[in-house]
């Protein structure tokens, strides 16, 4: 064909280019080409629908970016997200109660944020600085009276909004733990040693928690602080035992005051009932005095009217009642005549015991 020729045709067509190249491929290929493709088609939607799905735990939601802006919260379940990086699954766990504990560890602890570390260290970056010499350093603490204590706390929080934990704090475990760390210090600088190494605790611990919570509301951190707990507090190494002497004198002075309360709530309750009974006992014998005087009183007045009537009868009367109530009190009675002569009255000396013991001898 000519150039001329060539000019009038046109361009090749490229649709019918790549068709003969598919066509001498699969000649060659001897048709297995089709086969190849399909397989190649299956894994990758079966790749696609696997990181597709995701579950979130139940104590968990799920925050998903698409292509890095907040799209939605997401239940507990089993969800589907566009593959391809194209949406980014953040597991956030609402519903667990975390921790960060303050100059100790405990040992197994899962949660990188419960204890301090390198990534949330503000003292130092350097790696040769142990974590033991960080927890002492963060517990170490100046109190009102210009004096030294050993603070070590804990707290419980849980996060409330997810949406906020993830994107208003950039690192907002690490921030409540320096948020905690300042309130502490702020709180404890308010008391005496004393105050915080026996009678404040729990004072301390209300008043912090109250302004680590009032920090993170301010601070739009999304977290929830439950619970304030005050460990060990302890003074210093070089005055540790004359602090625990002066601790236990005052459980001594606290035992001693206890025990004067237990005798004083036995003892006086008794001596108050005594007292009520014999004011009572008294009250009675009053009142019986005065009754019996009254009695007396009428009964002379009445006695005195008849005696004025018949003086001779009631004389008479008054003597033999006498004589009734007199006679029964006497053993032995000697009636004796008055016109008897020669009685010899005997006033015997001899006690009556003597007198038995002489009857009985031979």
């Amino acid at each position: 064909m000519s150039p001329q020729n060539e000019s009038k045709s046109g361009p090749p067509d490229l649709d019918k280019v790549a068709s003969e190249m598919l066509h001498k491929y699969k000649m060659l290929s001897g048709g297995k080409f089709k086969t190849g493709v399909s397989v190649l088609i299956l894994v990758l939607l079966s790749m696609t629908a696997y990181t597709s799905l995701y579950t979130v735990p139940s104590d968990s939601v799920a925050v998903v970016l698409r292509f890095g802006k907040f799209q939605e919260v997401l239940r507990p379940g089993l969800h589907l997200k566009v593959p391809l990086g194209i949406d980014r699954v953040n597991i956030v766990p609402t519903k667990r109660q975390l921790k960060q504990e303050f100059g100790f560890s405990t040992p197994g602890a899962t949660d990188p944020d419960q204890n301090i570390n390198p990534n949330n260290n503000i003292r130092s970056t350097r790696s040769s600085i142990s974590p033991a010499n960080d927890q002492v350093a963060e517990t170490q603490m100046v109190t009102g009276d210009l004096n030294t204590a050993l603070v070590e706390w804990v707290i419980q929080y849980r996060i409330a909004d997810p949406k906020n934990y993830l994107f208003e704090v950039r690192d907002p475990a690490g921030t409540l733990r320096y948020v905690s760390e300042s309130v502490m210090r702020e709180v404890v600088g308010d008391r005496t040693v004393d105050e915080v190494i026996t009678i404040g605790r729990q004072e301390i611990e209300v008043e912090a928690l109250r302004k680590m919570q009032a920090l993170a509301s301010q601070y739009v951190m999304g977290i929830s602080i439950d619970q304030v707990q005050l460990k060990n507090i302890n003074p210093p190494v070089p005055v540790q035992a004359s602090f625990n002497e002066v601790n236990q004198a005052q459980q001594e002075k606290e035992k001693l005051i206890n025990e004067a309360r237990r005798e004083y709530n036995r003892i006086i309750p008794l001596a108050e009932g005594e007292r009520d009974q014999r004011i009572r006992e008294a009250d009675g014998y009053r009142l019986k005095r005065i009754n019996e005087a009254e009695g007396d009183a009428l009964r002379f007045n009445a006695l005195f009217a008849e005696y004025q009537q018949a003086p001779e009868v009631t004389r008479r009367r008054i003597y033999l009642e006498t004589m009734q109530e007199v006679m029964p009190t006497i053993k032995d009675k000697i009636i004796i005549d008055n016109a008897a002569l020669g009685v010899l009255p005997l006033l015997n000396l001899t006690p009556p015991s003597i007198q038995k013991i002489k009857g009985q001898q031979p």
